[in-house]
């Protein structure tokens, strides 16, 4: 038996199991192994808060090499500033590494990256922020997308014809570190060069945390959710799970069944204000089965909690409130 291992993906796949190669054809097995849950990342932090916690993975994501350099005895601040800012730390240059060894045109590829860290995600967005012309710019994001680095996120209700048009979806950053990386140490790296750390900490990463965490806890939740779903502990069995959006509402969490006759909605709340009652009114207006007795379970997400008109509407109706996942 001949075991190889590696993380340089695309030399493993061009270079030794590619048809040209004397390995193609002969591997009984092939593993590409995913990151680690956030249940499984956060025990890497055991002295931090909860709330601390959620932050840490959100920056570093489930990768142990990138879990492993920040300290669990000094604050995520610090550890932010040290590990991440700061000229000469692993992780400052790791992702500019990682690019030059799988790409080559690293500095097409990080202008990509960047706008779609920004919130640039469909494709005329992107085009519109890097001004690449849209035949080249499918050809960058299919590279970035077989690497890993990058992928196309459908609404959970479309169908499988509807993901073939390159057109529709939006792209996403799947690791949470390059995300970070790209979000507040790309645009501010001349700034670090000089070894402004703590101002750049200070007035470009720490007003934003709060947001930049939220939208990775909504992936957090969809999580606890797929446990949960193994552990039969849900109103019904889901095989699909993400988000769902049309021209008008947005939906942070739907599941659904292959019958498409049950769906679980959620919304998931990270900010210090409770979820209101006009908030779930909103909630529960925002989507209509195709089916009309299709059946709606709604679990909700709010690190505020809720109010107490919210906790006894969500008495009466059925509806789950969690609060922050644990």
């Amino acid at each position: 038996m001949i075991v190889l291992c590696g993380s340089a993906m695309s030399f493993i796949e061009k270079e030794v199991l590619a048809e040209r190669n004397p390995l193609y054809g002969r591997a009984t097995g092939i593993l590409k192994m995913r990151e680690m849950t956030f249940s499984e990342a956060a025990q890497f932090f055991p002295g931090y808060s909860h709330l601390d916690r959620i932050a840490a993975v959100a920056v570093l994501g489930g990768i142990p090499h990138y879990l492993v350099q920040f300290d669990p005895d000094t604050s995520l601040a610090d550890n932010i500033k040290k590990k991440i800012l700061q000229r000469g730390s692993i992780l400052y240059s790791e992702v500019e590494f990682l690019m030059r060894q799988e790409l080559r045109e690293t500095t097409v590829y990080s202008t990509i990256i960047q706008a779609i860290a920004l919130g640039n995600t469909k494709l005329h967005d992107i085009h519109q922020k890097t001004q690449i012309d849209k035949n080249k710019l499918a050809v960058y994001l299919k590279n970035l997308i077989e690497l890993g680095i990058v992928c196309r996120e459908f609404p959970v209700s479309v169908s499988e014809m509807e993901t073939a048009n390159v057109q529709r979806g939006l792209y996403q950053i799947v690791d949470n570190f390059f995300r970070f990386w790209y979000a507040f140490v790309f645009p501010n790296l001349s700034e670090l060069e000089m070894g402004d750390t703590d101002g750049i900490y200070a007035h470009a990463v720490s007003p934003m945390l709060e947001q930049y965490v939220s939208r990775i806890y909504e992936e957090i939740c969809r999580d606890y959710l797929r446990h949960q779903n193994r552990l039969n502990r849900l109103p019904f069995r889901f095989t699909k799970i993400g988000r769902w959006w049309d021209k008008d509402n947005e939906i942070d969490i739907m599941a659904t069944n292959p019958e498409r006759d049950s769906y679980l909605l959620g919304e998931c709340k990270f900010r210090n204000s409770p979820l209101n009652m006009a908030e779930l009114t909103a909630i529960l207006g925002k989507f209509r089965p195709p089916a009309d007795n299709a059946k709606l379970y709604y679990y909700l997400f709010s690190k505020g909690g809720f109010t107490a008109e919210v906790e006894n509407a969500a008495g009466l109706r059925g509806i789950r409130l969690l609060g922050v996942v644990r």
